[in-house]
């Protein structure tokens, strides 16, 4: 039986940069009345404020139950003494951030990707992970539903990003260059993915890989989610929150 319950974040439990459905919501709380949970994303730890703890259940003893890993596992929280405290945090150097801020930057003026219009920052320095997000890191907050239609219709096959990352991945060899979300490009340091993080909560929570169980919508060779798979953790690949949510009442009915 599994201990643990495991999600991707963006095109998994919610649409790109948006809050919960009031489906999932419900679900998700009654998860963790049963099981620990775990998200694992490449976004910052304010997205996940944003996203998703603002909504869910206020209740001490399942917020225990949490465990919240941004940028791809570089950074830990949990919740305790009613508050969400860091655990740790791998973060980059103050040099090593500009030589990878400067590579994303000549990366995407050599791919021609470059767009007119952008909202928010571009290149994020997420401290443990610097992001690229071509059409900017505030379009969803900005435009709503409509600028998650925008990203998900600006790269569908993934071909601009991965030119995009072949171009900057030659500049900084010392560091991990990785296709990411929708519209996104993460760097961080080598060996650092989603089995990275999942190493990490293996080795904070005591589980073997038998109690883990995984979902997220892009495990497939070359997708942000499958190291979980190849490392090892049984997964449930889903095409959307609706997907795994279905999953998640299959869960909480049995439990």
């Amino acid at each position: 039986m599994k201990k643990l319950i495991a999600f991707d974040l963006d095109g998994t439990l919610a649409p790109s940069k948006s809050h919960f459905d009031d489906r999932m919501v419900n679900l998700f709380d009654r998860l963790l009345e049963k099981y620990e949970v775990c998200v694992i994303s490449g976004a910052k730890y304010e997205l996940f404020q944003r996203q998703f703890l603002t909504q869910i259940t206020k209740e001490p003893h399942n917020l225990s139950r949490l465990h919240l890993m941004p940028t791809s596992g570089t950074r830990y929280y949990r919740f305790k003494d009613d508050n969400w405290q860091l655990q740790y945090a791998e973060d980059f150097s103050p040099e090593q951030k500009k030589k990878i801020i400067n590579a994303l930057e000549e990366g995407l003026k050599e791919s021609g990707y470059q767009v007119d219009k952008t909202y928010g920052e571009t290149i994020e320095d997420r401290d443990s992970q610097i992001t690229l997000s071509i059409l900017g890191q505030d379009i969803v907050a900005e435009l709503g539903d409509e600028g998650v239609r925008i990203k998900e219709e600006w790269d569908p096959d993934g071909t601009k990003k991965l030119k995009i990352r072949d171009l900057v991945a030659p500049k900084i060899p010392e560091f991990n260059v990785r296709a990411a979300g929708a519209t996104s490009i993460d760097i961080t340091l080598p060996g650092v993915d989603k089995a990275y993080g999942m190493q990490k909560l293996l080795e904070a929570t005591g589980y073997s890989k038998e109690d883990i169980l995984f979902m997220g919508d892009k495990i497939i060779p070359g997708g942000n989610d499958y190291a979980v798979e190849e490392f090892g953790i049984d997964c449930i690949a889903v095409n959307g929150w609706r997907d795994t949510a279905y999953a998640i009442e299959g869960i909480v009915s049995i439990s």
